[in-house]
């Protein structure tokens, strides 16, 4: 029983030595330019072996050899190569399996990792709706292919939450057997907050009273058998179909009222301020040229007086304790900032080669692509670029657009041409632009007229791409005056 115990204890104790850092390296890819510099800027309060260099100077860290005993700085963990992306499925796959272990620390081990941590605090202070719910797979009891999965799902919601492209459609944009998206899906529906993971706002309300244990409710009959008519109000149809009272109709739409149709938006980002893209992409002499933002990330290095401390041999134990450890903080924090630039401008590389049409053409339109096609060309998981994508946005020649903007499923032409299903969303929103608003055109017209376009798309699938974009039907577009 002992030796199973001993055993058991040193894996754990191994893991968990390798994880709070690998974990940082992945908030660190996954987080917005301007949230990361708010983090960068605290650490470098903490660390005082960080410096930061002039906006003009180079960041890249060159290899000490002040150090006399070099078994006590040597890590794997720490000093990798920046421009090696299998590091990057490292770090994936360790991401969730150590968050289990964290709370059988020793004190000694617990102050430690509460200082390597401290960097990563300040990123998790506005936390995303995204990492909010990684960080629920990461407490789940999942088998692994369910929780690449679930990773998958997570980064295909919009800011609603709301997971508005068909099964059919994900299983094929994100790589992943229906079997596993089904399972993986029931599972996102039981997260918080109640809602996320639903197809419409019908489905996110209905979800919400079926948590409460709402289900034989009134409110719950009137969403799921009058939705239509609960969207304009209409009590008395309401509760002439269902057979109630109007009072008890107007009490249970007062309780539908305490539901919440978006519960995405409390963790998206204030709408009124301004987006600082990540990339820049830009034609020079007929070559397409990609400009990192490093505006809002410091240069970063370790300070050479600390470094001439630390190769004295007047220190103390706890004293070269310190200054190792924060020298091996500041090196990795170095490294994964490198690393994650070298990652979107490879990210933003293949983009480019994959959806030329995009940049090249007046009209931008883009190729139905999956993350799996950019994951195979730089050689990692489509979890890990669905990470590096996350928050991140691209300016281009036709405007500002989320990296997540360029992977979509769609449809192949008659020409054989793929075209996502965005571009096509796209062409719908211009026919119906361009229509006599006192005699709007029906699903019907605009699938046949992307027919004649070469397209051919089902009158339902107008249908659903319309309301995606939320335009109204076509007897709520006509105007009579």
């Amino acid at each position: 029983m002992s030796g199973n115990f001993l055993s058991q204890h040193q894996k754990q104790v191994q893991s968990i030595s390798i994880a709070p850092q690998l974990q940082n390296s992945l908030k660190i890819l996954q987080s917005a330019s301007f949230d990361l510099r708010t983090a960068i800027l605290s650490e470098l309060q903490r660390n005082p072996l960080l410096e930061e260099l002039p906006i003009d100077a180079v960041s890249v860290e060159a290899e000490s050899e002040l150090m006399q005993d070099e078994g006590d700085m040597r890590n794997d963990e720490l000093d990798f190569d920046t421009s090696d992306f299998s590091i990057l499925d490292k770090i994936n796959d360790v991401y969730t399996e150590n968050q289990s272990n964290e709370f059988s620390l020793s004190g000694s081990e617990q102050h430690i990792q509460e200082r390597r941590d401290h960097f990563i605090n300040s990123l998790t202070q506005s936390q995303s709706l995204q990492q909010h719910l990684i960080d629920q797979v990461s407490l789940g009891d999942y088998s692994e292919i369910i929780k690449d999965t679930l990773i998958l799902i997570i980064g295909s919601l919009d800011e609603n939450g709301f997971l508005c492209e068909s099964p059919s459609n994900l299983t094929l944009q994100l790589n992943i057997t229906y079997t596993n998206f089904i399972k993986a899906h029931e599972f996102l529906k039981n997260f918080e907050p109640a809602g996320i993971g639903a197809k419409d706002l019908k489905d996110c309300l209905l979800i919400q009273l079926e948590r409460n244990n709402r289900k034989k409710s009134l409110a719950y009959k009137i969403i799921k058998n009058t939705f239509p008519l609960l969207l304009k109000r209409r009590i008395q149809e309401i509760a002439k179909q269902l057979k109630k009272s109007e009072e008890s109709i107007q009490i249970a739409l007062e309780e539908i009222s305490t539901l919440d149709p978006s519960p995405g938006k409390r963790f998206s980002p204030d709408t009124n301020s301004v987006i600082e893209p990540d990339i820049n992409v830009f034609m020079d002499n007929s070559i397409w040229k990609i400009e990192l933002n490093n505006e809002y990330i410091p240069k970063l290095r370790i300070s050479q007086k600390y470094k001439d401390l630390l190769s004295k041999s007047t220190l103390t134990k706890k004293e070269k304790e310190y200054l190792v450890e924060n020298m091996r903080s500041g090196k990795f924090l170095i490294n994964s900032l490198e690393q994650r630039q070298n990652t979107l401008r490879s990210i933003s590389e293949r983009i480019i080669a994959h959806q030329p049409n995009f940049f090249t053409n007046k009209t931008p339109e883009l190729k139905a692509m999956k993350m799996q096609v950019i994951a195979n060309d730089i050689g990692v998981h489509e979890t890990t670029i669905s990470r590096a994508i996350a928050n991140k946005f691209i300016k281009t020649p036709h405007g500002v657009f989320p990296l997540k903007h360029f992977f979509n499923t769609g449809f192949t032409s008659v020409s054989g041409e793929s075209i996502a299903n965005q571009s096509i969303k796209e062409r719908i929103e211009k026919i119906i632009q361009k229509e006599d608003p006192k005699k709007p055109i029906t699903d019907q017209w605009i699938a046949k007229k992307l027919d004649k376009d070469g397209i051919k798309i089902a009158r339902r699938t107008v249908a659903k791409y319309r309301e995606q974009l939320g335009i109204l039907p076509t007897h709520l577009r006509r105007r009579f005056d």
